[in-house]
């Protein structure tokens, strides 16, 4: 199944944004070649530029706080693991401690790296980070594979807080939705959403098999989708066949 993810409001889609940076920069990191660390590099930048809003760490804070709470009020409820409880709870304090501990911005430390603000000048250039361009770039990008990872994990281990509590506050939105099966009759689909709930994330299963691309558009009131699919020009053309998918709405 291929899955694809809509959110509903602004500070979701940038966690949304800020997840796909840090599963990517942890892919880069991974690999030895000088061109994957170029690209994490790079990513550690896009980063940066994401985390530079100015209410982006007092938003996550604010919701880690508000799983908290939540959670402390299943308290006393039979139903309800203790422990399990005690477990996301201790994840949630270790988060907020963890990025309320950085002072400023994420990433704001590597503003002060003079070197690294020279790079990151340059990547926006077509070609610009060329050996003639940035020669201790360059030279840097020879160096032992094992020394640039080094270096690489030293500098993105100051976005860990903010990436360690993106993935948490994710994860907890996502099991909050139940996926149902539904139908969309000749390739379209709208459904009404319940009054008296925030939804925040919409995600769609749907087979590859079916060589359809979902188009979703979305408020508090209402969703639909209408599917399409890639033809031979190169464009994208409505699918007028019934398809079948998972829908799960996150609140």
């Amino acid at each position: 199944m291929i899955l694809y993810e809509y959110p509903f409001n602004e500070r979701i889609r940038t966690y949304l944004r800020l997840e796909h940076l840090f599963l990517r920069l942890a892919e880069l990191m991974g690999r030895p070649d000088p061109l994957d660390h170029h690209f994490a590099l790079t990513t550690i930048f896009e980063v940066m530029d994401v985390g530079a809003r100015a209410d982006l760490k007092s938003d996550v804070l604010k919701d880690l706080d508000k799983q908290k709470q939540v959670l402390n009020g299943y308290r006393g409820n039979p139903a309800i693991s203790e422990a399990a409880l005690d477990k996301i709870v201790n994840q949630l304090d270790q988060c907020f401690a963890d990025l309320n501990a950085l002072a400023g911005k994420s990433g704001q430390s590597l503003t002060e790296n003079d070197w690294l603000m020279s790079i990151r000048s340059r990547v926006g250039i077509p070609g610009g980070t060329c050996e003639f361009d940035l020669p201790a770039y360059y030279a840097w990008q020879h160096r032992d594979a094992a020394a640039r990872q080094q270096d690489l994990q030293r500098w993105a281990s100051t976005l860990a807080p903010l990436a360690a509590s993106i993935h948490l506050l994710l994860k907890m939105l996502r099991d909050s939705g139940a996926p149902q099966k539904v139908m969309a009759v000749a390739g379209q689909f709208q459904q009404n959403l319940p009054q008296g709930r925030t939804f925040q994330l919409l995600r769609l299963a749907v087979d590859p098999a079916l060589q359809v691309i979902p188009e979703i558009s979305g408020n508090r009131l209402m969703v639909s989708i209408r599917f399409m699919r890639h033809e031979a020009d190169d464009r994208l053309h409505s699918s007028a066949q019934d398809t079948g998918f998972e829908l799960t709405l996150c609140s």
